[in-house]
């Protein structure tokens, strides 16, 4: 199976770029235009990988990498996080090392040591795709489901036909087992780990 990446750039032609390059050498890439729209599709849809420019407008990549690591290395899972910057100087590279940045490929981009790059940080074919091993049960995931779209106990109740102290149950024993304390954190480690389709 290809690796799926994504690329988080505000530049749209070098999105274009990396789209081109990349699926010519078998990768899937798929593209946000912003940290916002980045973070949105890492927590819904985590690729197997993350490219992401420092310098754009409103929240930069450092700040997307901040608030993913916020939700802890665990929660987060195993995806590496590359910056593609312009920026090399030291003190962005600390801090982005700080936050947990796996490496940093300087623009203009030579996309020969980026295909390595990101060989190297995906490792064997094998490591592709994992996924935590929680034995969480149908109903687990089904009201895990439900509080991933916004709905509210007393909402799932009624959707599920079961009592409002029923469904906060299964919530407690699904963060319970994710290693959670908020239904929050619950939700997004569930949907980091694809234990749960949103």
């Amino acid at each position: 199976m290809s690796a799926r990446l994504l690329c988080i750039d505000d530049e749209a032609d070098v999105r274009q770029l990396v789209v081109d390059m990349l699926s010519l050498r078998g990768f899937v890439v798929d593209v946000a235009a912003n940290a916002g729209e980045g973070f949105t599709e890492i927590l819904h849809n985590p690729p197997d990988l993350v490219l992401c420019d420092i310098l754009m407008p409103g929240d930069s990549g450092l700040d997307l990498l901040e608030r993913l690591s916020a939700l802890s290395c665990d929660q987060m899972g195993p995806i590496p996080f590359i910056f593609l910057t312009a920026l090399a100087d030291r003190e962005t590279i600390l801090r982005g090392r700080r936050l947990g940045a796996d490496d940093y490929v300087t623009k203009p981009i030579d996309f020969d040591i980026l295909v390595e790059v990101i060989k190297s940080r995906l490792g064997p074919p094998g490591l592709l795709g994992r996924t935590l091993e929680v034995p969480l049960t149908r109903r687990e995931a089904e009201v895990l489901s439900w509080a991933a779209r916004g709905k509210t106990s007393v909402d799932i109740a009624a959707l599920l036909g079961i009592g409002e102290r029923t469904v906060d149950f299964h919530l407690g024993n699904a963060m319970h087992k994710l290693g959670v304390t908020t239904r929050t954190q619950a939700v997004m480690k569930a949907s980091l780990h694809r234990l749960i389709r949103l």
